[in-house]
């Protein structure tokens, strides 16, 4: 029997190809809403990053996810972002 492949993504800020399932996903809605998308499941386009503190220092700083999500993301991003990383259980600072 063949084995899947696990898909892959690269972080927004560090650049490192990760196991989807690892990483974090922020998601710009139909409606235009930028939020954190805990399931990776919600349609729209979607950008990654890794469970860090730091990734998100660099993302948040260098607008990375404007870029990424071709939308200016809203403040709140931020400490959503902080919550999700605190509930993976993965703070790999």
């Amino acid at each position: 029997m063949k084995q899947r492949k696990t898909p892959e993504r690269t972080c927004v800020a560090c650049r490192t190809g990760t196991d989807k399932k690892a990483l974090i996903r922020v998601v710009r809605a139909a409606d235009g809403v930028i939020r954190v998308d805990p399931t990776g499941k919600q349609p729209g386009r979607g950008a990654y990053m890794c469970p860090k503190i730091e990734c998100l220092t660099k993302a948040i700083k260098e607008k990375r996810f404007d870029r990424a999500l071709r939308a200016k993301a809203p403040p709140t991003l931020a400490e959503e972002l902080e919550m999700a990383i605190e509930q993976s259980g993965e703070n790999l600072t």
